[in-house]
């Protein structure tokens, strides 16, 4: 029974990874028009535009705290294994399913709490960008907590699916 209900979370969290995913390929590919519509217009027409640039800046971060999840979730990530390889195959397991899953949790915890806390300062004192836009921050600040609480989330269930498949694991090398 609680392997039902964790099937339906991690469902609905590999949804949301991908939702996330998709939405970080469509904001890249929002920049880069923005950015080409900022520079033709800037040496073509020899009239800088003051948006292009910061929406660019915005879809970035945006782009990256979207897609982090996906990556792992989908365990894309970046690896070093000259260590690793060493190891059993149980020793494996345990390094790159538990162990460093469980750093990144820490990692993602304090991202996503002090995000949180920086977000709120910023709609509580109504924070605006020092640009000619003065777009509130608020909103682009919200979007780093949330971010690293779906990676929170993706990380816990690969805790959680490290330990249960750690049995399955024979211990040679």
């Amino acid at each position: 029974m609680a392997g039902e209900g964790i099937g339906k979370i991690d469902k609905i969290i590999d949804k949301a990874s991908h939702v996330f995913l998709v939405l970080s390929g469509i904001l890249i590919v929002i920049m880069m028009l923005t950015a080409t519509y900022g520079v033709v217009r800037r040496y073509a027409f020899h009239s800088p535009e003051p948006y292009s640039y910061e929406l660019s800046t915005m879809f970035l971060l945006f782009s990256f705290v979207f897609a982090i999840s996906a990556v792992e979730k989908l365990n894309r990530h970046i690896r070093v294994d000259f260590i690793s390889s060493r190891l059993s195959k149980r020793a494996q397991h345990i390094v790159l399913n538990i162990i460093a899953p469980f750093m990144g949790l820490f990692f993602a915890t304090i991202l996503t709490w002090q995000g949180m806390e920086v977000s709120l300062f910023s709609l509580k004192i109504g924070e605006v960008s020092s640009s000619s836009w003065r777009e509130p921050l608020f909103p682009i600040k919200l979007m780093v907590p949330i971010g690293y609480a779906l990676l929170l989330l993706v990380l816990l269930t690969r805790i959680y699916k490290g330990f249960t498949s750690l049995r399955k694991i024979p211990n040679e090398k």
